[in-house]
């Protein structure tokens, strides 16, 4: 399995290293809310080879049981994942919760909400950015997010220009619309590659995207294997959303 992600992983890191280049590479997890055991496997392994992780936490799903349990990971830090995560779009549309299916005002507030709660939580993890669950938004909200505190936006996708810095994830690990499992490692590992690519001549961040809560032992094998190839080279950088905004 290893050499099935190998062989186009250290194609690209290895000509970013010939062109005296570093490609940083972020993780981004979905739908934290409490201790689990994914949970804990998830912080062990990247305990183990030293990469940030950014916890998107649904705020009122959580308390201060998370809180409790992320105060000695000190390379997790927290974002806030809309408000309740529950799905206001009709029945025939993408699922939305930050769309404009209801007035602004009450889809501010909530996001002001989930703000206020995250940072009152994790005064030392919290990270001022608006992670929409599902990865959407409606554009009127847009505006509103830098008046509430927020510094950046992350969904997933190709960096869009708009009122605030967008930090996206790029590669998914699920497969949501097929399987519900990890996709194949060497569909991910292309896609990476793919990203690399864009990113050698456009700039940028290559953004994991993981769900503890549902990965199968196909996905923690594919982190295990990616984390062990990418930490060893010198091309390539884990960084902390926090560190990518200038926080720390």
């Amino acid at each position: 399995m290893t050499a099935d992600i190998r062989t186009p992983l250290l194609a690209e890191l290895d000509r970013w290293q010939a062109n005296g280049r570093i490609a940083c590479f972020w993780l981004r997890d979905d739908d934290a809310v409490k201790p689990t055991e994914p949970l804990d496997r998830l912080m062990d392994l990247t305990r183990r080879y030293a990469v940030p992780a950014t916890l998107a936490v649904i705020p009122e799903c959580t308390g201060q049981e998370l809180a409790n349990y992320l105060q000695d990971k000190p390379m997790a830090s927290v974002a806030v994942h809309g408000w309740s995560h529950k799905n206001h779009a009709g029945e025939n549309e993408k699922k939305q919760e930050l769309g404009a299916h209801r007035p602004i005002e009450d889809v501010i507030a909530e996001i002001d909400g989930g703000f206020k709660h995250l940072q009152a939580l994790y005064p030392q993890q919290f990270t001022p950015v608006l992670v929409p669950p599902w990865n959407r938004i409606a554009a009127p909200m847009l505006a509103e997010l830098p008046g509430l505190g927020y510094r950046a936006l992350s969904v997933f996708g190709p960096e869009k220009a708009g009122p605030l810095p967008v930090i996206n994830t790029h590669v998914d690990l699920m497969d949501w619309h097929g399987t519900r499992r990890a996709r194949a490692h060497s569909e991910l590992a292309s896609d990476i590659a793919r990203r690399l690519r864009q990113m050698f001549e456009t700039g940028g961040t290559m953004g994991l995207l993981a769900h503890h809560l549902v990965h199968d032992e196909q996905a923690w094998a594919f982190l295990d294997a990616l984390f062990e190839i990418t930490t060893q080279h010198p091309a390539c950088r884990w960084k902390s959303l926090p560190d990518m905004l200038g926080q720390r």
